[in-house]
């Protein structure tokens, strides 16, 4: 925590990481306990959170990042117990897969929701807090988890395309805003990541149609992939700033080129 504190080596600042009741968010949680970060993660389900606290030494705060009133109390609840250095934003998601002309307009409401108005409700709510955090210790850290689907679309990812775009959109413009200010805005876009609930979650619990997006692909991204360049941004120093990272497995060459099989050399 910086507020009250000349330093700034990482075993003091304080991270919130969202999402952080798996996949991605689970994983950055960890990864960033394990470097000594004071972590909170946040997410609906509490009865997960609990469980990675007692294991892991995370501070667990439940909310629903879709909820004006949640976002607010969370604010208040970090105002209160010492600020905050870093916002790590991972939650989100997708639902369905159809066409424009199938999709389900409420999917594509909720996709919005959860992917560009949570995130700015965020920065809003969280942004003062990161202020006095750069004042004390001389940065902090805004940090999105976007997706290679905000750069090009794909047939069946509409939704989720505009969704991811109007977040990355999101990332690009407040970086410009906050020009002049010691605050880093950094944008981290994974391509295909083996989880075991995003996919799942987007087919509406249908395990074999999940398990055949990664059929035959020789190590997709996992988890950990992801929360290691996520680490690598946040403890770069001060004045590095990492503004878009893509990454992909080696099986993955663009969001519609995808090898299946073993990769052999020829």
């Amino acid at each position: 925590m910086s507020e009250g504190t000349d330093s700034v080596d990482a075993m003091t600042r304080r991270a919130v990481v969202t999402g952080g009741s798996s996949g991605i968010g689970e994983a950055t949680a960890r990864l960033l306990r394990s470097r000594g970060w004071e972590v909170v993660g946040v997410a609906r389900r509490a009865d997960r959170l609990a469980a990675l606290e007692a294991e892991t030494g995370i501070v667990a705060h439940a909310a629903d990042l879709t909820d004006a009133a949640d976002i607010a109390g969370l604010s208040s609840w970090l105002r209160e117990t010492g600020g905050l250095d870093a916002l790590v934003h991972v939650a989100g998601g997708a639902r369905g897969s159809d066409r424009v002309e199938d999709g389900d307009p409420e999917d594509w409401r909720w996709m919005f929701e959860a992917n560009v108005l949570s995130g700015q409700r965020l920065v809003a709510s969280l942004l003062p807090l990161l202020r006095s955090a750069a004042d004390a210790g001389g940065h902090a850290d805004l940090l999105f988890v976007t997706s290679t689907a905000a750069q090009t679309a794909y047939p069946g990812g509409g939704g989720y395309n505009a969704a991811k775009a109007g977040e990355a959109m999101l990332v690009h413009a407040l970086r410009q805003e906050l020009n002049g200010e010691p605050l880093r805005v950094i944008e981290i876009a994974p391509g295909m990541v083996r989880t075991e609930e995003f996919s799942l979650n987007r087919l509406g619990g249908d395990q074999d149609a999940a398990d055949k997006l990664y059929e035959g692909v020789e190590a997709p991204l996992l988890a950990e992939d992801v929360a290691d360049v996520i680490a690598y941004a946040l403890d770069a120093p001060g004045h590095v700033n990492l503004d878009l990272v893509t990454l992909r497995p080696v099986a993955q060459s663009a969001q519609h080129l995808l090898a299946r099989g073993p990769l052999t050399t020829r």
